[in-house]
């Protein structure tokens, strides 16, 4: 079957050119385009680039195999196109949406979190205090809050960061 004077073999391959030369573009410059599709999935450019390169790669394939008439490899080549644009949708760009954008942390993120004493704090004198994070263990100087002692291994709240230095309080997990 020809279309334009072209045939669908050839159709099919200049789309899955272009369409995978703009995925590449996508890749670099899709940052400027980044809140389209926010809303519905449906028009993430990520899902529509993925749509028309399964669709005319399966096109493509059909077309070459000749199993089916024209009409029905266009047919089925949009069905393998949706479904493995949903494959995508739902098990790449879901998890990558929902995960972690960095592992770097801030002093005012600090605050709240509990941490244990490694070097044990003195009146008026610092001590240090090891926090888990997702990106691995911090370690940061520390003094009392109330400017109180605090023993090594003691679990200790973050109540708040000043020049580097954590305000701490010794931590005491109440059951109500």
């Amino acid at each position: 079957m020809t279309l334009f004077g072209y045939s669908l073999e050839q159709i099919y391959l200049v789309v899955l050119i272009f369409a995978g030369l703009a995925t590449i573009l996508f890749m670099f410059f899709g940052d400027a385009v980044e809140g389209i599709g926010d809303g519905l999935p449906i028009l993430n450019p990520s899902v529509i680039l993925s749509f028309i390169t399964m669709m005319s790669a399966a096109g493509f394939i059909l077309e070459k195999l000749a199993l089916f008439s024209s009409g029905w490899n266009i047919v089925a080549a949009i069905l393998i196109g949706i479904i493995l644009s949903v494959l995508f949708y739902l098990f790449i760009l879901v998890p990558l949406k929902s995960a972690d954008v960095s592992l770097a942390y801030t002093e005012e993120s600090l605050g709240g979190q509990l941490g244990r004493v490694i070097v044990p704090i003195p009146i008026d004198g610092f001590g240090e205090v090891v926090i888990e994070t997702a990106s691995g263990m911090i370690s940061k100087r520390a003094v009392g809050f109330d400017n109180e002692t605090i023993d090594y291994d003691t679990t200790v709240l973050i109540v708040e960061v000043k020049e580097g230095t954590l305000l701490v309080r010794a931590y005491e997990k109440k059951f109500i």
